[in-house]
């Protein structure tokens, strides 16, 4: 136990300084303004998996950690889509998932915004033409606006929903 003490205490500290956040404020500082003058209070934002690998599901509890905190922008992930403004759509819509999405996005009150995250929700991605596969999120529901990546980090999340919000009318 002495050992690996002494050996902690000599190596000090290796790990790596934490990223400059000076982007990512003023993205977030942006969002919070169009979030406060677009809806008057929070986005309550509803997250559906219609197919994907998973990538962009991490991505997006990225967005929850200490240092992105999506909650500080205004944006609240809630559970149900009749809680919802906003549904952010992730994969492409798999058979077994299309109507799911489609009774999903019935159950979240007007005005919804429909947002399909990464490249899959986006075309399909590399899973465009499979067998189990119906097509992109914009094949079934109508889509305000894409965030690609394969998968977007979570700053590229930020600021596709600002660009996301930033067209409503």
């Amino acid at each position: 136990m002495l050992r690996q003490l002494r050996l902690a205490l000599q190596a000090g500290i290796v790990t790596e300084p934490a990223p400059h956040a000076s982007e990512l404020e003023r993205v977030g500082d942006r969002l919070r303004t169009e979030i406060a003058r677009r809806f008057g209070r929070s986005l309550a934002i509803r997250q559906v998996d219609a197919g994907s690998c998973n990538g962009c599901e991490l991505e997006i509890a990225g967005l929850a950690g200490p240092h992105y905190d999506l909650e500080r922008f205004g944006l609240h992930v809630v559970a149900s889509p009749r809680h919802a403004d906003c549904l952010l759509v992730t994969g492409p819509v798999t058979r077994n998932m299309a109507e799911a999405l489609r009774r999903t996005w019935e159950a979240t009150p007007a005005p919804k915004l429909v947002i399909a995250v990464g490249d899959c929700g986006r075309d399909g991605g590399i899973f465009r033409g499979a067998y189990a596969v119906v097509g992109a999120v914009g094949d079934v529901l109508p889509v305000d606006a894409v965030i690609p990546g394969c998968p977007p980090s979570p700053a590229a999340l930020l600021a596709g929903l600002l660009d996301a919000i930033g067209r409503l009318g």
